[in-house]
């Protein structure tokens, strides 16, 4: 499962127990930064490329693909690379 906010990752994550196995949350965690929609959630990772990360790293976790292929990914949508975090 994943949760995702335009709000802090906090959000999400008052559900957590009551989300049945693996749960990752994406969220807007930080001040200062002032500019679009579109480049916030793309900066604090929460736009739809890093949701589709996320869902491949937490597939990855539990050994259904490889992570050449969230890698793979990251780098065609020009994200961190997520093995690293």
């Amino acid at each position: 499962f994943i949760g995702v906010t335009d709000f802090t990752r906090s959000v999400p994550e008052m559900i957590r127990p009551y989300v049945p196995g693996d749960y990752t949350t994406l969220g807007c965690d930080g001040f200062g930064f002032s500019d679009t929609r579109a480049a916030a959630r793309r900066f604090f990772n929460s736009d739809a490329e890093s949701v589709v990360v996320a869902v491949l790293s937490a597939l990855a976790r539990e050994h259904r693909l490889s992570w050449d292929t969230v890698k793979k990914a990251a780098e065609d949508f020009e994200l961190n690379d997520p093995t690293k975090a």
